[in-house]
């Protein structure tokens, strides 16, 4: 069920029966919860009955007979009841924040795990801040629509079940009397309910624009941005354009609330002023006592409350539906790589690859984005295009050699390397492990086999050793220095004054370039992978201590298949294969000697490393 901003959109519309028992099997753990959390309502609502008629007996029988010790039970009475009412009103919050933090949780665990479980296109397309609005603002959203308005809607049954009764078995006549201006406010009711619902989800869309703004803003790398561009007053102007949408969406979400609130307080004191004109004449001449008068003018206030919410209950409950709407938007978008049904472990890989006719476009917005998590909805290429990034692409790739991906940029080198870890799944051909298609294998056991060592690594904002044990939790200290050594940053990391407990910064921002991507080849020495994938993984090294890495993954790597993403000459030409790839197809492969005696394209790229690192060199 989606429900958009515009009120008419909800005009006829029958609840989803299928939400609906999505919900409900949410709610099946919290069974016996819910169970104690109503009839702590029904008790309470009993209770609240027992003031009135306490007040009727002093008014109409104990201060007559001037009965002193009546007078003092009845008294205490109504305080113990008032007591109860108030542990009552405590258990029902117990219950209540029992079962919504209960949701809270479940719906939190199941939105974490399946979010991160997609694919990487999904999250290129996907704001961050919407996203964390949706496992925070949304799920306390559902929790509240849960406990709340269930709550709310058999209170009021509740509530206005056991008042009418009592009213009715008091006198009839007053009764009917209070319920004939009702009608006088059901319509103006129902029309404040319907704008709330699309006043709650526009709320909702505009608080999650203005917190990805200050997601990405106040990020190191957003941050960064701003600075260097000094667009202080742009970056302020546009964000008090969009907090102040969320203020002004507050504004009339208070008005439209405060007005159902005076309305309603208003039909209540002409209901209550009738019944006392109506029941004094009563009163006068007899036909009731005093005390019935003042228990059924109690009552009255009673009732008007839960009759106006019931007779909106229909919108209430898809406003409150909202929220797991959109929570369930995100929970239903499939993921286009999962296993297959009957998928093998990757059981002591080899590390032999292959690239067989290689075709691949990026997948639509369509299949891999959700319109809601996009700033811009980019609907225009929703559909699949005949745009293939790969084209045809067939090579082998031997366990235990290193193979260079050579071309010019946006040739398809990074788009190749990431099909094998699947990342992405090729749109025809095949990539195969050890003769294994991988769509074939486990993703994890896939990914276990593999290592990948990025241009720009990525670190948690947390420590040293945290990071480096995120690829092998087992690992021992020993293992942990062992790698570092050999990625040669272990006296660098021990020269610090936390050593290797120092706090690296969210994205590793307290590193240089060159120390995250040494950090980050130790954390792929220590997964030990079968496969390692270098995209630039020496870019931001100088000379010495590229050299220094070189020779220390030659060592690491011995054994292992490595494939190379690398404009340097040294890593280009010590590659047992290079594959040239050009506009997304491969235009050449061979040893290095081979290519460049061809004269094609690698040998015209070569020749400009040749001349730029001169350049480099020459200062």
């Amino acid at each position: 069920m989606a429900l958009g901003s515009d009120p008419s959109k909800i005009e006829g519309v029958t609840l989803d029966k299928r939400v609906f028992r999505r919900v409900m099997r949410l709610a099946r753990p919290y069974r016996a919860m819910l169970a104690g959390f109503i009839g702590t309502i029904v008790l309470a609502a009993l209770l609240d009955l027992v003031p009135p008629l306490v007040f009727r007996q002093i008014i109409d029988h104990t201060i007559p007979s001037a009965n002193r010790r009546q007078l003092t039970l009845l008294g205490l009475t109504v305080v113990g009841v008032a007591f109860v009412s108030g542990l009552l009103s405590l258990v029902e919050r117990w219950w209540s924040s029992r079962i919504g933090e209960g949701l809270i949780f479940d719906l939190r665990v199941m939105l974490f795990d399946h979010v991160q479980r997609m694919p990487v296109a999904f999250f290129t397309r996907t704001q961050t801040g919407a996203l964390i609005s949706r496992l925070n603002n949304d799920v306390i959203g559902a929790q509240r629509a849960f406990t709340a308005t269930l709550g709310s809607v058999v209170s009021n049954l509740i509530v206005l079940a056991t008042t009418l009764i009592a009213m009715l078995l008091l006198e009839w006549r007053l009764t009917l009397l209070a319920l004939v201006l009702l009608p006088v406010f059901i319509t103006p009711a129902k029309r404040v309910g319907r704008r709330m619902q699309a006043l709650t989800r526009e709320s909702m869309d505009l608080n999650a624009a203005m917190n990805n703004v200050m997601t990405e803003r106040f990020g190191v790398a957003g941050a960064t941005l701003v600075k260097l561009f000094g667009r202080y007053d742009r970056e302020s102007a546009e964000f008090s354009r969009r907090a102040g949408q969320v203020r002004d969406i507050g504004i009339k979400t208070a008005i439209y609330g405060r007005t159902f609130f005076i309305a309603l307080g208003l039909v209540a004191a002409i209901a209550v002023a009738v019944v006392y004109w109506v029941g004094g004449q009563l009163v006068i001449s007899e036909a009731i006592t005093l005390g019935t008068l003042v228990a059924l003018a109690a009552y009255v206030t009673r009732i008007y409350q839960p009759l106006t919410g019931l007779t909106n209950a229909r919108v209430d409950i898809m406003t409150a539906l909202v929220s797991f709407d959109r929570v369930f938007e995100v929970l239903d978008m499939p993921n286009p790589i999962t296993d297959r049904p009957g998928a093998i472990d990757l059981i002591a890989p080899k590390g032999t690859v292959e690239f067989d006719d290689i075709w691949f476009q990026y997948p639509s917005s369509a299949d891999t984005s959700i319109e809601s998590l996009e700033s811009v909805a980019q609907r225009a290429n929703a559909q699949p295009t005949d745009n293939y990034v790969l084209q045809g692409i067939t090579a082998t790739i031997e366990a235990g050699t290193s193979v260079a991906l050579v071309g010019p940029s946006g040739a398809g080198k990074t788009t190749l390397s990431s099909l094998i870890p699947r990342l992405y799944d090729v749109s025809k051909g095949a990539v195969r492990i050890d003769g294994h298609d991988v769509r074939d294998l486990t993703q994890e056991s896939l990914r276990a086999a593999i290592g990948v060592v990025t241009q720009d690594p990525h670190l948690f904002h947390d420590t040293i050793i945290a990071n480096l044990r995120y690829a092998n939790p087992a690992a021992t200290d020993a293992m942990v220095e062992e790698a570092c050594r050999a990625a040669q940053i272990h006296e660098f990391i021990t020269s610090l004054p936390d050593g290797y407990h120092t706090v690296v910064g969210e994205r590793g921002y307290r590193l240089s370039g060159g120390e995250k991507q040494r950090l980050a080849i130790a954390r792929m020495l220590l997964k030990n992978p079968a496969i390692v994938i270098l995209d630039e993984a020496t870019s931001h090294l100088d000379s010495e201590n590229e050299a220094a890495i070189q020779q220390a993954l030659n060592s690491a790597l011995a054994g292992r298949t490595a494939i190379v993403i690398a404009h340097r000459l040294s890593t280009i030409t010590a590659s047992d294969q290079i594959l040239v790839l050009d506009r997304g197809r491969l235009v050449e492969q061979g040893r290095h000697y081979q290519l460049l005696a061809q004269g094609g394209l690698y040998a015209d790229l070569f020749r400009a490393l040749v001349r730029n690192q001169a350049e480099v060199v020459g200062g």
